[in-house]
């Protein structure tokens, strides 16, 4: 392989691994999770190939690149519509700290140690496991930390004397994309007949209507229809 065609290689790999990024959008770079990351190695490889390896020839690197772009943007699409699918690439939300309490089996699971998990709640700017009410490990690997009461930042809602009465100790979805998730139902101790009549007082006809359900930790449901159906 002489320079000429090694700068050919170069310029073609870079132009066409950033047009394929900018095809995957965002995701793929902000959020990496277990398919992401797998994705992420493939592509760099075979872009790899085609630069250096005089055994392979810019139309296949060219076409493997683009086979993996596009059976990644179908996995994406797949990702959106099936919940089960979801698992299976993403896997699941774990919660490792519960009510102030370690969660032991969780932080196996996630393979996480008590120093790694203290580095993460100092990167939310949270010194004391005493301050925290829920953490939950993501699926992109990340952190996310609900403050004790008494450790959250004051807000303008807070100045009113009225407190929100708390029957929930989190948020939890209940509707995903037309969908009734009943396990979530069961665990707040509801039913689906509780959850149609909520429907029927904000003017929803039909679960598929509905994109996004979740019931709040007062015990309201938040209703986002799809096509924004509610006024």
């Amino acid at each position: 392989m002489n320079i000429l065609e090694l700068i050919t290689r170069i310029a073609i790999g870079f132009v066409v691994l950033f047009t394929m990024t900018r095809i995957m959008g965002r995701k793929e770079v902000s959020q990496m999770t277990f398919f992401n990351f797998t994705s992420a190695i493939a592509i760099g490889s075979i872009a790899a190939n085609l630069v250096v390896s005089p055994n392979t020839s810019i139309r296949n690197g060219v076409i493997a690149l683009a086979g993996w772009t596009a059976f990644t943007l179908l996995m994406d699409v797949i990702d959106i519509k099936s919940k089960e699918a979801r698992k299976v690439t993403t896997g699941d939300p774990i919660i490792v700290i519960k009510e102030g309490k370690i969660v032991e089996r969780a932080l196996r699971k996630s393979r996480l140690d008590v120093d790694a998990l203290n580095a993460m709640l100092r990167q939310k700017n949270i010194f004391s496991l005493a301050d925290v009410d829920y953490a939950i490990f993501e699926t992109n690997g990340k952190l996310s930390v609900m403050p004790k009461e008494t450790k959250q930042p004051l807000t303008k809602s807070d100045m009113n004397i009225m407190t929100q009465t708390k029957q929930y100790p989190l948020p939890t979805e209940v509707i995903t994309d037309g969908r009734i998730l009943s396990n979530n139902l069961s665990k707040l101790n509801l039913d689906e007949k509780w959850l149609e009549q909520q429907l029927q007082n904000a003017g929803v006809n039909s679960v598929s209507d509905v994109f996004f359900a979740q019931v709040q930790q007062d015990g309201t449901l938040l209703i986002d229809a799809k096509n924004n159906l509610l006024h």
